[in-house]
């Protein structure tokens, strides 16, 4: 992952940019820049949210070039425009000059009003931990789906699934957008399950860069499939894929995408595979993330067309979300004084004013701070826990987390990893497998989020009228509280208790309410919480009798008062199977 720092800029805005001795990316600059309302550019020919896709770049084109003729940048490398993230708001590319030299440019223009860098986000993800198999042989691990489970002495973070599906398995009517890799929508376990979607990866971005980042062969369409993100050394090398990727990236495809959104949707009681948290629910899938990650831009676009609202260029999208997971990031502020952070608060203000949830991964930066978007305002965000109630080594902390649900974990150094993550999945290592019925594990706070949001959907599904703050308050307000003992390793010194971050890594460690949330997630009291009251009828006031004839009257009524009573309660009675 890319380091991020702030650095003022002129206009007294503060930028986020790449921080100092990270490479500079010779082969593509990225920025996004807002225009003022007064510009002359923008009243010489507004935008609208409802123009085609030839007019909307048209439109940024032009004032790109202004913006290029009044820069000193109307060289043959000059400013190139991208996707439109509203009417004012567009991503400028340039060759042969770095991001942040770029942003710092061109906020000097009196006609901008903010720049941020399009810096890259990467799922949230340990894909190269050694403690634990990259596939599921056979049944997958002895401890299989442990996390959906009713707690136990030794099992204690699971979030107690099976008591919330006594009340509620989702709903078609909830759509849950997952913001990833895209998805493999012929995995058996997921047919059924997907609704929708678009593919954001290269919209609005030209070259042989955008397409090998997409990897479709196409950038950006409805078709929201996951070709694989597999990168290799040789690409690296090549650097075909742009100064954005190294070394660590590469690896085999990850399915990411897939995998979290079986473990929200999985479908259930189908006797095969798996079971997700809100199996009657829908998946949105939005490819945001190719190859080595995916810009700020197509994540914030992404986040708006998931729920309904207008891109420019982009068609409607007829199945708006109510709930988005977003099980990606990376380091960065979301303070009101950062332009990214001011970009992403906007989008998140306005999803949450429309009564859409957002959950966020924390990170996996080993109890290092919260990342963006996690630590933004009005995102739910989720940390990971250990089987055993711990925080997990690999999960980020910080105040800005909301709740804490499992993440996954081995305890062995050798053999499978016996607490993992498991989820739906694909076999192929590069490119997939077709109607490939495959399960994967893993561990990671990528996976932590999809059961809060898988829980939320179950919540939405009992009353949908709740607001964010309503979800918000009925998830924190029933979390199991966190343990202070059974942690750590026998006859070795306990863990202590977890710290605020620093910049000092921070390993397995009893989560305080300052640094893991408000608790551990427990699914079933969140249901309960928000779940419509029963109400017992009473039972009517008996006729004083006045003869036989009178009393046996009453006696009928009596009778058939139970009657109803009895029927009444028997249709009450949960009819739904246990997962």
């Amino acid at each position: 992952m890319r380091k991020v720092s702030t650095m003022l800029l002129g206009a007294g805005l503060l930028l986020a940019g790449l921080a100092h001795g990270a490479p500079a990316d010779e082969t593509e600059a990225r920025v996004i820049v807002r225009f003022k309302p007064t510009a002359q550019s923008v009243l010489a020919k507004p935008l609208s949210m409802r123009s085609g896709e030839t007019e909307v770049r048209s439109i940024a084109q032009q004032r790109t070039h202004a913006l290029a003729l009044r820069s000193g940048m109307a060289s043959a490398k000059g400013l190139q425009s991208g996707l439109s993230l509203d009417a004012r708001t567009h991503v400028v590319k340039a060759r042969g000059i770095d991001s942040l030299t770029l942003a710092k440019r061109l906020a000097a223009d009196p006609e901008v009003e903010l720049v941020a860098v399009d810096q890259l986000r990467k799922r949230a993800l340990v894909p190269n931990d050694p403690l634990y198999p990259p596939g599921v042989a056979g049944q997958g691990p002895a401890s299989g789906q442990w996390y959906l489970r009713a707690p136990t002495s030794e099992v204690v973070s699971s979030i107690n699934a099976p008591a919330a599906w006594d009340r509620s398995t989702g709903s078609s009517s909830v759509i849950v957008a997952v913001l990833d890799t895209g998805i493999r929508k012929d995995h058996p376990d997921l047919a059924g399950q997907i609704v929708g979607g678009y593919d954001m990866v290269g919209y609005g971005s030209a070259g042989s860069l955008s397409l090998a980042i997409a990897n479709d062969g196409d950038r950006a369409d409805a078709d929201a499939s996951d070709p694989g993100d597999w990168v290799t050394q040789a690409e690296v090398d090549a650097r075909t894929l742009g100064s954005q990727c190294n070394s660590d990236d590469v690896s085999n495809s990850s399915w990411h995408g897939t995998r979290v959104a079986g473990l929200i949707a999985a479908a259930s009681n189908n006797g095969l595979g798996m079971a997700g948290v809100a199996w009657n629910s829908k998946i949105l899938p939005m490819r945001v993330l190719g190859k080595c990650g995916g810009y700020d831009s197509d994540i914030i676009a992404a986040m708006r067309w998931a729920v309904g609202l207008s891109v420019p260029g982009l068609p409607a999208n007829p199945n708006a979300a109510r709930v988005l997971n977003l099980s990606l990031g990376s380091s960065g502020s979301c303070a009101a004084t950062s332009s990214t952070g001011v970009l992403y608060r906007e989008t998140l203000a306005e999803l949450t004013a429309m009564n859409v949830v957002v959950v966020a991964a924390a990170g996996n930066s080993a109890g290092l701070a919260v990342g963006l978007p996690g630590n933004c305002p009005n995102v739910i965000s989720v940390t990971g826990l250990r089987h055993v109630g711990t925080k997990v080594g690999f999960s980020s902390i910080g105040p800005e987390v909301t709740l804490s649900a499992p993440g996954g974990n081995c305890v062995n150094l050798s053999g499978p990893c016996l607490y993992p993550i498991v989820s739906t999945g694909n076999s192929g290592t590069q490119g997939p497998r077709l109607a490939d019925d495959h399960y994967t594990s893993g561990v990671g706070t990528s996976f932590s989020t999809p059961l809060v949001a898988g829980t939320v959907a179950l919540m939405l599904a009992q009353q949908p009228g709740l607001t964010p703050a309503q979800v918000r308050s009925a998830l924190v307000s029933t979390v199991r509280p966190f343990v202070s003992t059974g942690g750590g390793v026998a006859g070795e010194t306990p863990p202590a208790a977890c710290k605020a971050p620093t910049s000092t890594e921070q390993l397995e460690c009893y989560c305080t309410t300052s640094t893991c949330g408000a608790g551990m997630l427990d699914a079933a009291a969140a249901v309960a919480a928000v779940s419509p009251a029963v109400v017992t009828p009473t039972p009517p006031t008996p006729t004083p009798s006045t003869g036989d004839a009178g009393g046996g009257g009453g006696g009928a009524m009596s009778g058939l008062w139970l009657l109803a009573l009895g029927l009444a309660a028997a249709m009450l009675r949960p009819r739904v199977p246990r997962g």
